[in-house]
């Protein structure tokens, strides 16, 4: 026979219940499977990013095109026109446009995982999920985005190339879907990084704003890597962990990039180490963030 608790309640075992919610004690104590458990939560969420971005605007789902484009045009005046830049001979609203797609992609992942404490403490302090099922949701919603922006890449490679422009796909394409694996990893990791700095230094998450845009001049975004031949800034770009994944994509759709499997390999490391390390620490910042916040 159960024994009653002090308020005289009998309490069932732990059997009975669909789930148990325990606190973590350890700092490997992730329980990740609980995102997976709470997937349908995790398609709502991102059902919810995608659809209400552009929601009640005149132009609404068009955005997700006219931001590259209008991005991709500045850049072919100023930096291809004005500045004259180097573009590896490439169409330059080609080549700019490849290097934006991309950009993009990781740089809203980035700030917008960085948010994810401050910006649901309203929501995480009345129900339990898991909170790492809001970071996945936004890498995963801003994906969609991403394969709308790929696809207009593919209307104007398709465009140049009947037009006879010196382009080509080679066999380095066979590795897109792992950039994309590469950088939404990437992206995800140092987000959800930021997002446990920023519950404690709030200044933290304008300077990433800022950061981010300062360091697209530190990735072969409005230039060739192949333009840039010694010395230390090289060295910058190739510390730059997006800087391969840019050049890969472009030597696989455009045929003129760099593709070097070490510098692959440093991207796919630093990928792995920034998410494994955000978890572990924004699970840790989880159990005391509504202290801060």
């Amino acid at each position: 026979m159960n024994e009653q608790n002090a308020n005289g309640i009998t309490p069932l075992p732990d059997e009975q219940w669909d789930l148990v919610i325990r606190p973590r004690g350890r700092w490997f104590d992730l329980h990740l499977a609980d995102v997976w458990r709470y997937r349908d939560l995790v398609y709502m969420f991102v059902r919810r990013d995608f659809v209400s971005k552009y929601k009640q605007t005149i132009l609404g789902p068009a955005w997700f095109i006219i931001q590259p484009l209008l991005t991709t045009i500045v850049f072919a005046v100023v930096f291809g026109n004005i500045a004259n830049l180097s573009t590896d001979q490439l169409p330059k609203m080609l080549f700019y446009l490849s290097g934006n797609v991309l950009w993009m992609y990781f740089s809203a992942v980035l700030v917008a995982t960085s948010n994810t404490f401050v910006g649901n403490a309203h929501l995480f302090g009345k129900v339990y999920f898991p909170r790492l099922a809001v970071p996945v949701s936004l890498a995963i919603s801003h994906l969609l985005t991403f394969g709308l922006q790929f696809l207009f890449f593919l209307g104007f490679w398709a465009f140049y190339s009947l037009r006879g422009a010196a382009i080509q796909m080679t066999a380095a394409v066979l590795l897109f879907p792992a950039l994309v694996v590469i950088m939404a990893g990437l992206a995800l990791g140092c987000g959800i990084l930021f997002s446990a700095l920023t519950t404690k230094y709030r200044d933290l998450r304008f300077l990433l704003e800022f950061g981010v845009r300062l360091a697209m001049y530190a990735t072969p975004v409005i230039f060739p890597l192949s333009s840039i031949t010694g010395g230390r800034l090289r060295l910058v770009l190739l510390a730059n962990p997006m800087t391969p994944i840019i050049e890969v994509f472009r030597l696989g759709f455009l045929g003129q990039g760099t593709l070097h499997w070490g510098w692959l390999a440093y991207s796919s490391g630093f990928a792995l180490l920034s998410l494994a390390l955000g978890v572990v620490i924004f699970n840790r910042v989880e159990r005391t963030f509504m202290d801060t916040v």
